[in-house]
């Protein structure tokens, strides 16, 4: 465990400060302009409390950019750096976690990672990423975020930090399992699940390991076999050699059938700027290869990488992820004729995060069990702003992702889908998205992660809420337009409670037949998580009882 950093010292006033970026260079450059004006702007409110920023890695004339882009820069850049002194990781940028990751772990002044609120510049979902990183990691930081940096929340928060090196936000929404009593039929259910899981076992294909430095997504093995879960290591290039096996008419039977449900293909005719009907085709073969390979080693999950290796040799992973997290689907045939994983969800976890993987396992089988379709995905917990109109006065989050939703989720299921091109400055050879708004319902919502070299389960209520048609199209003009929307609110959970409370930048979601179901639903998963050996916490208002208020 890391030693506990030490107060700032009264006669140095200097703070240091470093970003994090992504590893891909058009990405960098593409951000760059915002994250310097962020850095702009807290320096200022720094400075204005009277301390001053050494910014200790220069903007690069040749990469047009001053971020840390790698794990060997970043642990150049710590080497020469004064382990003692307070450091600020500013993001206003998506950012992969291992290029600090190292450094921070021996740092030992007061560490403060801090994030822009915008949808557009999405470094509070960097931030989250890189806070459940270092939670896992056992190094202790503090957290705080803003969108022009001169709030009193912010700037109170900033002195608390700058004076103390520490910041203590309120988490009085967080109640522990064991320190709350469930209805016993709930706890039985809950307890019978997760017995049969683990009594059972599953096997979770993982392609590729550690998309885009997410150290906090990757569950060690041990953790994860407590709980009945086992790995199965693939790699994207099998992935690859077995979509090259899948021949034209298969995949043309998969885009047919998507096409007879009603799904729109924005297809254009430049492969370096639009998506194509070939490349929607070549996505129609990763998907009867990732099915038949799934099969093939007896996966009850799995998660694609897709991000670095997969990306430099065919399209984006992301209809693909949907389709198979989806109960109707375009049916797959094995060699000898056999139709794979029939009727049923093959459970996907975008960018191979194995903490969302597990929860959807237990999801999707949980709430089949419970009488309730069980499609379930991840999202980006990207930004939100508070809504008032069309029946809504709450802070709406905007939860987004490039794939893994599924067509039911949607308003019109696969007549409301549509696929789009995956940015050109991520996914050089294309490849759509399986874009959606979600419909309104009651859902649960829960994130998985590890601290203190345990499992641990974050899980509460909530409700995906119908926006006026302009405003979510304005919230998907200011992230990605390109990706599935929900436009959600949680039960008796303050975005600030939530910011600080969160240990990742994925959130998982499910919906329930109604708002009872919800609330009993999250108690029975709370219980089956217990039983698995997690650490449970209910976050918000959860009805422990039967009643709904």
């Amino acid at each position: 465990m890391i030693t506990k950093p030490k107060l700032m010292h009264s006669t140095n006033k200097e703070v240091l400060l470093v970003a994090s970026g992504d590893l891909r260079l058009s990405a960098n450059q593409n951000c760059w302009a915002a994250q310097s004006e962020m850095e702009a702007l807290l320096t200022a409110a720094i400075e204005k409390q009277g301390y001053t920023v050494k910014r200790v890695h220069a903007y690069d004339e040749v990469k047009k950019h001053g971020f840390i882009d790698s794990q060997k820069m970043g642990i150049e850049v710590f080497r020469e750096l004064d382990p003692q002194q307070p450091i600020i990781v500013a993001e206003s940028v998506w950012q992969y976690t291992h290029h600090v990751l190292a450094g921070l772990t021996t740092h030992e002044g007061p560490i403060l990672t801090v994030a822009n609120w915008s949808g557009t510049w999405p470094g509070l979902v960097g931030m989250l990423n890189l806070n459940g990183s270092l939670t896992k990691a056992g190094v202790k930081y503090s957290t705080l975020w803003s969108e022009e940096f001169t709030d009193s929340f912010f700037t109170d928060k900033l002195s608390q930090w700058l004076h103390t090196g520490n910041i203590e936000h309120d988490q009085s929404h967080v109640q522990g399992y064991d320190e709350v009593s469930i209805p016993q039929a709930d706890e039985d259910k809950g307890q019978a699940f997760a017995k049969q899981l683990k009594a059972n076992k599953a096997i979770m294909g993982v392609f590729d390991e550690g998309c885009m430095g997410m150290f906090n997504a990757i569950i060690p093995d041990d953790l994860l076999h407590a709980t009945g879960i086992f790995k199965e290591r693939l790699s994207q290039s099998s992935l690859y050699a077995a979509m090259q096996l899948v021949n034209d008419d298969e995949a043309r039977k998969i885009l047919d059938w998507l096409l007879q449900k009603g799904m729109t293909f924005n297809w254009g005719t430049d492969l370096a700027t639009e998506l194509t009907e070939a490349q929607t085709l070549e996505q129609c073969k990763m998907y009867i290869a990732a099915t038949r390979i799934a099969d093939e080693f007896g996966c009850d999950t799995i998660g694609i990488q897709y991000q670095q290796g997969l990306k430099d040799l065919t399209v984006a992973s992301d209809l693909v992820e949907g389709l198979l997290n989806n109960q109707d689907r375009p049916p797959v045939y094995s060699a000898d004729g056999r139709e794979l994983y029939a009727g049923e969800a093959l459970p996907h976890f975008n960018e191979v995060d194995e903490c969302a993987g597990l929860d959807a396992l237990v999801t999707y089988h949980l709430w089949k069990e419970l009488g309730m379709p069980g499609e379930t995905t991840l999202h980006d917990l990207r930004w939100g702003a508070h809504f008032e109109g069309n029946g809504v006065n709450d802070f709406v989050w905007e939860f987004l992702i490039s794939g893994a939703a599924p067509p039911a989720h949607f308003v019109g299921g696969y007549e409301g889908a549509s696929s789009e091109r995956q940015p050109a400055m991520y996914f050089r050879l294309g490849g759509g998205s399986l874009k959606g708004v979600s419909k309104p319902g009651h859902i649960v919502w829960s994130r998985v992660y590890v601290m203190d070299n345990q499992l641990h389960c974050d899980i509460g209520v909530g409700e995906s809420v119908a926006l006026p048609q302009a405003e979510t199209d304005r919230r998907w003009e200011l992230s990605t337009p390109q990706w599935p929307i929900m436009n959600a609110t949680l039960k008796g959970v303050t975005r600030d409670q939530m910011m600080a409370r969160h240990k990742a930048n994925h959130i998982q979601v499910v919906y329930a037949t109604s708002e009872s179901k919800a609330h009993e639903a999250c108690r029975i998963k709370a219980a089956a998580l217990r039983q698995l050996g997690i650490k449970v916490h209910f976050c918000g208002d959860v009805q422990l009882t039967n009643s709904v208020n």
